[in-house]
């Protein structure tokens, strides 16, 4: 996998679809009730999400997306608790409140991370009128990407319209769907039915062949540009006009609940088109956040710190002696994941046990350690013309081959400053009896919030004690 996230913050996607709040009520279940035989929970918590569109919209406001969220609700408290959570996370509402409906909510009862039970609070809703088409009209214009979230709900049970809007602004339409009835979202971009969905409309597949084959024969109705669809432990399958059926094996290490897995597909799918990615790669992203999604409980969100740390999982980083320009690419990409840069110098001249020892101790400060190694010229400088004993790139290649060094690169002035201040590393290692201040590029770490850490080298153990014992026989 080689990939790399496209820049969400300039992205804009609409979100319009069955708006729903998931309820959850925390509790410590000890004792049977006396009245029937079930668990007593004695709630001690309860917690509002954002459920349905609400849930996708959360998704993308999460990557770091301008989001819009558009559909129906109640005119009562459930609708302004989705819009207190939204608005927290940047997500601009767009809700139709109608007195006469009920905002869906579904209340769950967890104890020990467990689900004991389903609640759901919610009326026939089924919509005489749709949503205000002069108001998505506006909003098709405004966006790079709309995604109609499909819960079977109301709200689009006749999304042509809106579908047509997208046509004549030429915006993409993404659709998550629902029921038997795929034909209402003709003409849409991408459509992305999980398995079963996709079963119902087109009839199980004996084999992996009449799956591939009905797939294409769907798409080719529907008038669609491509069908995604998602497959849990099997992964996700694309099928695009003129293209080979593209496969994507499961990212997923476990599977800890499914709840709103299908919401973050569609909203990573979403924001990685309107941020340019293309539709392979967006795929890839999206299979890349279901993996983590399923790993967490209820309806949840990914991060980019998340997704860029999966990918880091999926294809790791370049490793060994690297130029000043890749190193700073590569820093920049370890520290999206959350990872811990450490740096230190030195001229390494001859290696021994007190360089190891003290690299081991530097790399436990945290998740990559980058080592400077003086260049000739500068080691000449330091230590006199009879040094350095060994070449720079012979310095380095050894180095490179310790299991607690990530990188080493070469810099050519007396001191490692410059090159700190370009780095700027979390902690800066030094070792010997320095003061803090004395350390080259320790204001500059200090400045940007990192930490400056001292480390005692091992005792007796030196390059010059070497050499010089080495005279001596």
């Amino acid at each position: 996998m080689n990939l790399n996230l496209p820049k969400f913050n300039k992205a804009r996607v609409l979100v319009i679809g069955d708006i729903m709040l998931d309820r959850y009520w925390h509790g410590d279940t000890s004792r049977v009730s006396p009245e029937a035989p079930v668990p007593v929970v004695n709630v001690s918590q309860t917690e509002d999400r954002a459920g349905g569109a609400g849930n996708v919209a959360l998704n993308i406001a999460v990557l770091g997306c301008q989001v819009t969220l558009c559909g129906v609700t109640g005119d009562d408290e459930a609708a302004q608790s989705l819009e207190e959570i939204l608005n927290h996370h940047q997500v601009s509402c767009e809700f139709e409140k109608r007195n006469h409906h009920q905002t869906i909510t579904k209340l769950r009862l967890m104890s020990r991370s467990q689900q004991l039970l389903r609640a759901d609070f919610e009326q026939e809703f089924s919509l005489n009128n749709g949503i205000s088409m002069e108001a998505v009209n506006r909003l098709v214009e405004e966006h790079d990407v709309i995604v109609l979230s499909d819960y079977g709900k109301g709200t689009l049970q006749d999304p042509q319209p809106i579908i047509q809007a997208a046509v004549v602004h030429q915006k993409p339409v993404i659709v998550d769907p629902k029921g038997s009835d795929f034909s209402k979202y003709r003409q849409a971009t991408l459509i992305t039915p999980n398995q079963s969905e996709f079963d119902t409309i087109a009839g199980k597949s004996v084999n992996e062949d009449e799956f591939l084959d009905k797939a294409q024969k769907i798409r080719q109705q529907l008038s669609i540009d491509s069908l995604l669809v998602t497959r849990s432990e099997k992964g996700m399958a694309l099928f695009s006009a003129n293209c080979e059926p593209y496969l994507q094996a499961t990212q997923a290490q476990e599977v800890y609940d499914v709840t709103g897995a299908g919401d973050t597909v569609v909203a990573t799918l979403a924001s990685a088109m309107a941020a340019g990615a293309s539709l392979q790669e967006s795929v890839q992203i999206a299979n890349l956040a279901a993996g983590i999604v399923v790993g967490k409980l209820g309806t949840a969100t990914v991060t980019t710190q998340e997704l860029h740390h999966a990918m880091l999982s999926h294809q790791p980083l370049q490793q060994g002696v690297v130029s000043e320009l890749t190193l700073l690419e590569l820093i920049a990409q370890a520290k999206a994941s959350g990872e811990t840069i450490v740096m230190t110098n030195g001229c390494f001249d001859i290696l021994h046990s007190g360089h190891v020892s003290y690299l081991k101790q530097a790399a436990e400060l945290g998740d990559r350690l980058i080592v400077a190694v003086n260049s000739d010229d500068s080691v000449k400088r330091l230590k006199g013309d009879s040094r350095p004993l060994n070449p720079c790139q012979q310095r380095m290649l050894v180095l490179s081959e310790l299991s607690s060094v990530d990188w080493v690169v070469e810099f050519t002035e007396d001191t490692p400053q410059r090159l700190i201040e370009a780095m700027r590393p979390d902690v800066l290692v030094k070792g010997g009896d320095y003061k803090v201040e004395e350390i080259a590029g320790s204001s500059s770490v200090i400045s940007n919030g990192g930490d400056v850490v001292i480390l005692d080298f091992v005792d007796g153990v030196s390059t010059t004690n070497i050499i010089n014992k080495a005279k001596t026989h």
